[in-house]
This record gives structure tokens, sequence and C-alpha cells, in this order.
């Protein structure tokens, strides 16, 4: 299922899986992909979903559309592809090439047919990293203290768009937190972020455009 990573300064905020025939990406909340942005415009470009490809086509930007760093009116997409909108980057990552080439694969002239036959073995199972246990962030103050919000996805992001936005991110070795959008840094036990993601660890306080919150993880 082709897919779209969209990240900010290399910090990954969302993945959406391309279901449709027709995928809508701008500021305004009723876009398939929304990213609350103002270098990206309210319809800022489609993506046009076959059996056999996925295009991408701007609808009139203002701040124009960039397949890797070139500007595009509509576009084919491949596997890897990195779009830009604003300061926005989406990589496009479809599998299908991979899936196809073991289905096609065809047998030359004077090729062995015992060795294209021949079974592969099956590979070695990967031992597994242990996932960080089940964590939440509890809302502290303000008119929704007391809701938690549990950290399921790999991203989730929390905080007011267009005010202050950070995201936390679940890696094997547990929770970072990163700041996403917005002027002010949000304050780890009330010490603002240098910049770079900061590991999170049980009890740890958060404060984000005047919301406090805690992270929690069992």
């Amino acid at each position: 299922m082709p897919r779209m990573i969209v990240s900010i300064d290399s910090v990954v905020i969302k993945e959406v899986e391309l279901t449709k025939e027709r995928t809508t990406l701008g500021r305004r909340p009723y876009n398939d992909i929304v990213i609350d942005n103002l270098a990206v415009s309210g319809e800022h470009a489609v993506l046009h979903m076959t059996e056999d490809e996925v295009e991408i086509e701007d609808l009139g930007s203002t701040n124009g559309t960039y397949v890797n760093a070139k500007a595009i009116k509509r576009q084919e997409l491949r596997n890897g592809d990195v779009i830009e909108v604003g300061k926005y980057k989406i990589r496009f990552l479809h599998d299908a090439e991979a899936e196809n080439f073991e289905k096609t694969m065809l047998v030359k002239p004077g090729m062995a047919p015992s060795l294209a036959a021949a079974p592969r073995p099956a590979p070695a199972p990967m031992p597994q990293p242990a996932m960080p246990t089940p964590a939440v962030i509890r809302v502290m103050t303000g008119a929704a203290a007391g809701r938690e919000v549990a950290l399921q996805k790999v991203v989730t992001t929390i905080g007011k768009p267009g005010v202050a936005v950070a995201s936390i991110t679940k890696r094997h070795q547990g929770h970072v937190l990163a700041h996403v959008e917005g002027p002010d840094m949000p304050l780890v036990n009330g010490t603002p972020m240098a910049g770079a993601p900061v590991p999170l660890k049980h009890g740890d306080r958060i404060t984000l455009a005047g919301t406090e919150m805690q992270f929690e993880q069992a």
C-alpha cells in the first residue's frame, strides 16, 4: 500500500496510507492530508492513484510543490521521492515494485530450469527488539485537565496547531519528545528543549502552549 511520511526538520509527524483514487493535501481541515502551516495553501496539491502509479498535481499553490527539489505541475511519483511543501517534506513509499519483481521474474534462454524453480530456503527469523511498555500523556492543567492521551501510534502530536506543536515518537528504546512548530520550545521539567529530541521518562512534566502535561509509563 503506498504511503506518505510527513516530516519537518527530520522529525516525523504523521504517516498517511493512500487508499483513494484522489487524495487532497493542504492547510484546510477538510483535506485528506492536513498540514496546518501558512506556507501551505488551503488546497495545495492532489495525489491521483491508479493501479499502476501515483501522480501528484499542484493546484496552483502560492509557494509551489517540489519533488526532489524541482518545482512541478504534475508528476508521477517513484518509490523514495521526496515532496516539499513549505518547510515540510513528504516521502513517498511504494513497495509494489519490489513485490512485482518476484512475480514477473523471467527465465532467460539457457538458464537452468532447476535453478529457477528451486525453492529458496526460508530466511531465519530476525530477533525482534522489545518495544517500550504502554505510555500515556496526562493533561494536568487547563480545560482538558485529567484527560489522558494513549501513545499507541508510532508518532503522536500534541499542542495547538498554528501556535505550538510537539511530537512524541515511540522508538524501540523508549519515547522521545521533539519540537515541531511554534516560536516557543516545549519545556521538560521546567527547562526549555535545546532543539534536539529529548528522551522521556516516567513522571516527566511537559509544558506546551501554556498547558502542563505529564508523561506516564507503566
